[in-house]
């Protein structure tokens, strides 16, 4: 059998980028491919805050509707947009190597603003959390759509500047010279990493992906992932993740905090590389949740439940 792979992306320059860095992997192992280009809800709708969407995987769904109907053999996601539990059929095929997880401040050649009031731009209640935590003077607000109106929407602002992550800057050649890396900020569980989805059915594909799979990065995502998945229970939060391979352990680093940031609660644990890393994610987590991440859980998911 040697059929061509349909590869389904989202339409974004980032996500085509993602779609086509996969696309010429598996060219290079003697693999037949095309690139189909979907409109996820997430791009189309821009005006509205992505937690009140009220759902998980918003970029995500279009893809795994076509997938299911058939319009499309495999999918390609930055791992963290990819709600922890996929949809019954889907299954994670490979995990690509990781880029940079940082986060990073575009601003506009001046810091100024940051030892006094400022306004700060993020979609993402992770980043607005920890960024309210560390600057209590400053306020922040919502900032959607793709990299590149991000970046058009920040110079035409009077904001300070925006939070992006350092890898999809990168990835397109649009990391400006005015950034800053904000090595403070715990990424979002999985950021950096990409993954490519298959049909659990689909044996001719899972085998090809299985090819560009790296391991390392595939347990660091589980581990962060697991956490995240222990936590949220099905709802945004701002809640941060980082596992890391060094030396002879695998050191993890996770955060969850009140949307406002005044409330923060912070683990970091490690683990030999060669351990049994099955649940431990999940007891990290629950760590978090018994030094009183549950409370703080519960307040999370009403404040958002009113939106």
């Amino acid at each position: 059998m040697n059929k061509a792979i349909r590869i389904g992306t989202r339409d974004s320059e980032l996500a085509l980028w993602q779609a086509h860095t996969v696309q010429a992997k598996l060219e290079a192992l003697g693999y037949t491919t095309e690139i189909v280009a979907v409109k996820s809800t997430g791009d189309v709708v821009l005006d509205v805050p992505l937690y009140e969407f009220g759902i998980t995987g918003i970029f995500t769904k279009t893809l795994d509707v076509a997938m299911i109907k058939g319009e499309v053999d495999i999918a390609v996601h930055s791992m963290k947009d990819v709600p922890t539990a996929l949809p019954k059929g889907i299954i994670q095929a490979a995990v690509l190597e990781r880029a940079a997880t940082d986060d990073v401040l575009v601003h506009k050649g001046n810091l100024d603003f940051l030892n006094k009031e400022g306004i700060i731009a993020t979609g993402s209640l992770r980043r607005q959390a920890q960024w309210l935590n560390r600057y209590t003077d400053h306020s922040v607000t919502d900032l959607r759509g793709n990299v590149n109106t991000r970046l058009r929407k920040l110079e035409e602002s009077n904001w300070g500047g925006a939070i992006f992550a350092a890898a999809g800057l990168k990835r397109i050649n649009l990391l400006p010279e005015n950034h800053l890396v904000l090595d403070w900020m715990i990424p979002a569980p999985a950021q950096g990493a990409m993954v490519v989805v298959a049909m659990e059915s689909d044996n001719y594909c899972r085998e090809a992906l299985a090819k560009l799979n790296h391991t390392e990065t595939e347990i660091c995502t589980f581990i962060e992932r697991q956490f995240l998945k222990k936590l949220e229970g099905g709802c945004t939060a701002p809640i941060g993740a980082l596992a890391q391979f060094k030396e002879d352990t695998i050191h993890f680093e996770g955060i969850l905090l009140s949307i406002n940031g005044k409330q923060r609660i912070h683990i970091e644990k490690m683990i030999a590389k060669n351990a049994d890393y099955s649940t431990f994610g999940e007891q990290c987590a629950q760590e978090i949740l018994n030094n009183g991440g549950q409370p703080l859980m519960q307040e999370i998911r009403e404040k958002l439940n009113k939106k």
